[in-house]
């Protein structure tokens, strides 16, 4: 059966059957269905289906639809869709007090006859439009437009027909507003898509070559660029911690930056941040407590909106504040709080690695420049620096003890420990990354209070290239300190455990390389010394033969001339004195020579007793008996590869040169001991000393501590001793304030042992 509906007030003729009003608004439901995931493109048609289906079941009808423009919040021309006998123009645009306007104000269905007063727009009556029914299309929260159905039947309200359009009007409306969703949706992924490309773009930037200045620029422009602020500026806290300074800043037009430096408290909204160390969105700054707080960007522009962001370190260090400011009143959202703390942990990145490679480029200086103590206390500052830590200590292994050989506090150098029988050297040998550690409790006491550490975070270290052991003991480790009050979370602070792991590998590789270039040294020095006698040898060898003939012919000489003049040597007491000292001295001069050959030719290593050597020395040197001599472990003492003849000459030199520092009595001490292949031989004296600055220079060739030299010798002193040190492949330093006593410190390699 097919169903008609009437209308009396169109001499009740049928006016449409029911199955193709149904079939068509399913036809046009499908429509609007498909076009929620084809997009704005089907918009248009959509709505031509529409006004033309309206005006195909309606006889004598046109249809006309306008939607609303949000920006301006009026009636956009360029959205007109109409069907019927109206014209392709918009001299039919909705008045301001029209029937559209009238059913959008009410946001009720608006029909002419009940609104004589106001009545259809003349540009549709004149097209002999009588009557007309207007439809608000709105949303919640949302108004979309209008829909004018036109009849020339005049007073036109069948309810049955209006109640079709309103079908109508309802799928106009959710038409619309599925548009409006899917633009929007497409205008949100397009800004996500553009601050990715832009985050990108700043994650580019950590394998940059620019500064941090450069590199914070960079990040504020974008920050500012994706949040649509007009003013900006990065303040990073000082060395102190207690300021911040500015290093980037941007804005249209400043007049006046105010660029100084602020303090860290709650006298501005920037230092207020930093305290709380929480990001803050204030939407007008003209109100409490914000006015009379805020500092401004400059002093010559009104701000009306702030968005502040704390820069949060990894070991949970504040690093400076990222700001951005607007003229506008809730210049900022939640969004725009989000993506500015995308950008803050891009500049706290920034900041971190930058800290990161000045250590790099330090320790690399002082690899090259420094000697080891300086090196070690340069990555103990740097630890200090990077991981937001009062205090930090660099221990190595020595035996089964642990030794301080830097610290934040220099005073507790050479401070020792039990390898196993203390807390540090339980967690070492547990390879323990992270322990409670109260520092007063292993730490010595000294002339400052320490303070109350809470914990400590430990890398032990390894070194690289040594022979595995099972299980590996560890050369020592490197300990950073934390306060009490600190809260941060060891387990997970992965950036400060892989830091502090990269701090402590710098300082096993500056102990390597100190000992490469100590070898190195060693080895220079061996072959300068073996071209140097190389050289000398083949000079005074012919020197000292061409003496030895010319010195040698003067005993003949003398002998010749005490056989002919007998007579005259007789009667001449004076004369024959001289020609005897002069035939004596030539001798004397002879042996000289001979006993200085001696010292060039090769030496002629073999095993040597350190103690057989040192008391030949001492039967040697005519020792007073004010002179005390204590000889400590040189009986347990493994023999050395050295020279039997001239290892001896080596303890006279110095056993001689402490009597004469003497002038009368004192006390010297010759100690052996045994350390790792070497042979330690420690010659002390209770004298005056030795100057530090003169450390080196008394091994010089040409430096002397004699006013006279010593007669029957060559008189090389301590260049002489060093030179016999380096070929029997050891090596002699020494040891003293200038105040109380020297020690020189011999190491020989032990006889069979790796060379």
């Amino acid at each position: 059966m097919v169903y008609h509906c009437y209308s009396k007030d169109m001499n009740s003729q049928p006016l449409l059957p029911f199955p193709e009003i149904i079939q068509q608004l399913g036809k046009i439901s499908t429509a609007i269905t498909r076009h929620e995931y084809e997009g704005a493109s089907s918009l248009e048609g959509l709505l031509r289906m529409v006004v033309e289906s309206v005006t195909g079941l309606f006889p004598q009808s046109a249809a006309l639809i306008y939607t609303i423009d949000n920006i301006t919040c009026t009636f956009d021309p360029r959205s007109r869709f109409a069907s019927g006998e109206i014209p392709n123009s918009t001299i039919d645009l909705p008045r301001s007090t029209g029937l559209g306007a009238t059913a959008l104000e009410t946001r009720q269905t608006i029909v002419s006859v009940d609104y004589p007063q106001i009545g259809i727009h003349p540009a549709i009556t004149a097209l002999g439009y009588q009557s007309a029914v207007c439809f608000p299309l709105w949303v919640p929260e949302e108004t979309l437009g209008v829909f004018y159905i036109f009849f020339k039947q005049p007073e036109y309200r069948h309810p049955t027909s209006l109640s079709i359009l309103e079908s109508f009007a309802n799928l106009v409306a959710l038409t619309l507003s599925a548009s409006h969703r899917y633009q929007l949706a497409e205008q949100e992924k397009t800004r996500k898509e553009r601050e990715l490309r832009r985050l990108r773009r700043a994650g580019m930037l950590l394998t940059s070559r620019m500064n941090l200045k450069e590199t914070l620029e960079v990040i504020l422009h974008m920050a500012m660029e994706v949040t649509d602020a007009q003013y900006g500026i990065f303040r990073l806290v000082d060395k102190s911690g207690n300021n911040l300074i500015t290093q980037a800043f941007f804005g249209e037009n400043l007049k006046q930056p105010a660029t100084e430096s602020l303090p860290i408290n709650e006298g501005t909204i920037t230092g207020l941040v930093a305290i709380r160390r929480e990001p803050v969105m204030i939407p007008d700054l003209t109100v409490e407590p914000w006015n009379s707080i805020y500092y401004p960007l400059d002093h010559g522009m009104v701000m009306r909106s702030e968005l502040l962001v704390p820069l949060i370190g990894a070991s949970g260090r504040l690093e400076g504040i990222l700001n951005l400011e607007s003229p506008q009143i809730n210049g900022f959202d939640k969004q725009d709080r989000y993506i500015l703390q995308i950008f803050a942990t891009l500049a706290v990145t920034v900041i971190q690695e930058m800290r990161l490679l000045d250590m790099l480029q330090d320790f690399t200086q002082a690899l090259l420049s420094q000697p080891l103590a300086v090196t070690h206390q340069r990555l103990i500052d740097q630890a200090c620096n990077l991981l937001n830590a009062p205090f930090s200590v660099l221990w190595l292994r020595e035996g089964d003890q642990l030794v301080i050989k830097a610290a934040s506090m220099p005073e507790l150098s050479g401070y020792r420990l039990s390898l196993f029988h203390s807390q540090i050297g339980r967690a070492i040998s547990n390879d323990e990354t992270t322990v409670s550690l109260p520092a007063d409790a292993e730490l010595p006491t000294i002339s400052m209070p320490l303070p109350e550490f809470g914990r400590a975070i430990i890398t032990p270290l390894y070194e690289h290239g040594a022979p595995q052991q099972s299980p590996q003991i560890p050369a020592g480790a490197f300990c950073v300190y934390l306060d009490r009050q600190d809260t941060r979370e060891l387990n997970q602070a992965e950036w400060d455990t892989k830091i502090l792991s990269l701090i402590g590998q710098y300082a096993i590789l500056a102990i390597q390389d100190a000992a490469r270039q100590e070898a190195m040294r060693t080895a220079q020095e061996q072959h300068t010394v073996t071209e140097a006698f190389a050289a000398i040898g083949d000079i005074a060898s012919n020197l000292l033969h061409q003496l030895n003939n010319k010195i040698g012919a003067i005993p003949v000489r003398v002998e010749g001339i005490q056989d002919k003049c007998q007579a005259v040597l007789a009667e001449d007491a004076y004369l024959s004195h001289n020609i005897n000292l002069i035939g004596k001295s030539a001798t004397e001069a002879i042996e000289v020579v001979r006993d200085s050959m001696f010292h060039l030719r090769p030496i002629q290593f073999s095993a040597v007793s350190v103690a057989a050597s040192v008391q030949e020395a001492l039967n040697i040197l005519q020792i007073s008996a004010n002179i005390q001599i204590n000889l400590v472990g040189l009986d347990d003492l493994p023999q050395v590869h050295a020279c039997p003849i001239r290892l001896p000459l080596v303890f006279q030199n110095l056993l001689d040169n402490a009597i004469r520092a003497f002038q009368g009595e004192g006390m010297i001490t010759v100690k052996g001991s045994r350390v790792g292949q070497l042979v330690r031989i420690q010659v002390n004296d209770n004298g005056s000393g030795i100057p530090p600055e003169l450390h080196d220079r008394i091994f010089e060739f040409n430096y002397s501590t004699r006013a006279v030299g010593n007669q029957g010798h060559l008189g090389f002193g301590l260049w002489w001793v060093k030179t016999l040190m380096t070929r029997f492949g050891g090596s002699i330093i020494v040891e003293s304030d200038g105040h109380s006593g020297t020690s020189f410190i011999l190491e020989l390699p032990i006889e069979g042992s790796p060379s």
